[in-house]
């Protein structure tokens, strides 16, 4: 497929997620995400308001489902995502569910593996159980944890290479990545490309980072764009 770029909306007020979107759909985001903290502060009204404001841009609903998978999938598709996010530790049948409400209504299914033991065995059960992309994720507390014990902070790039070779849906890495890695990672045959903290979200406050967002934005899509069939 082609590389996509996905902007995570990692914010807590609605107006500034919405004004954050539009300049990041003019400079040729492909995919808008609701982060979890957009999701927990907004809930569905949130989405709806997404929706509303870009009737043809694909919504990814950061749900980081655990339980109840059908009903926090339809809730979301209802509200106007296209995309929902289940995690790989959650249980074999809240998994199913998620796939199971995903073709009843249309939308897709990201299995994100964050907190997997075996983070590539991790991919390959998502798929295995119907997911439609995985996500590769080293989580916020985590990199943050390790890192102030002095150890080296991982990156989903470490890895990055196993995971698309072991599974054949598409993959997304997540979790702290530099600007370089993040334009690079179709290099890795990870083809969604997610744009967010330290990138274009300030990581501490949870709100957008200062600076000509929109005009980084642009320079960024162009390159991801450039590359070919991933």
């Amino acid at each position: 497929m082609k590389p996509i770029v996905q902007i995570s909306l990692d914010l807590t007020q609605i107006d500034e997620a919405l004004e954050t979107a539009a300049l990041a759909v003019r400079a040729g985001v492909d995919w808008l995400e609701a982060g979890t903290p957009l999701i927990l502060a907004e809930g569905l009204h949130g989405v709806r308001k997404l929706r509303e404001a870009f009737p043809e841009v694909p919504i990814v609903a950061d749900l980081k489902t655990m339980d109840g998978g059908y009903l926090e999938a339809e809730m979301m598709a209802k509200a106007g995502a296209t995309h929902v996010v289940v995690m790989a530790r959650a249980h074999e049948e809240t998994i199913k569910m998620v796939v199971r409400a995903g073709k009843d209504y249309g939308i897709k299914v990201m299995g994100d593996n964050l907190g997997c033991d075996d983070r590539i065995a991790g991919a390959r059960r998502l798929e295995a159980l119907g997911c439609d992309y995985v996500i590769h994720h080293i989580g916020y507390d985590e990199r943050r944890g390790i890192a102030a014990s002095g150890q080296r902070m991982p990156s989903p790039l470490d890895e990055l290479r196993e995971v698309v070779t072991a599974v054949n849906v598409p993959v997304q890495a997540v979790g702290g990545l530099t600007l370089e890695q993040a334009v690079k990672c179709p290099e890795y045959g990870a083809p969604l490309v997610v744009l967010g903290a330290p990138l274009t979200i300030d990581a501490d406050a949870f709100k957008t980072a200062d600076g000509d967002l929109e005009t980084s934005l642009r320079l960024i899509c162009e390159k991801i764009h450039a590359y070919g069939e991933v």
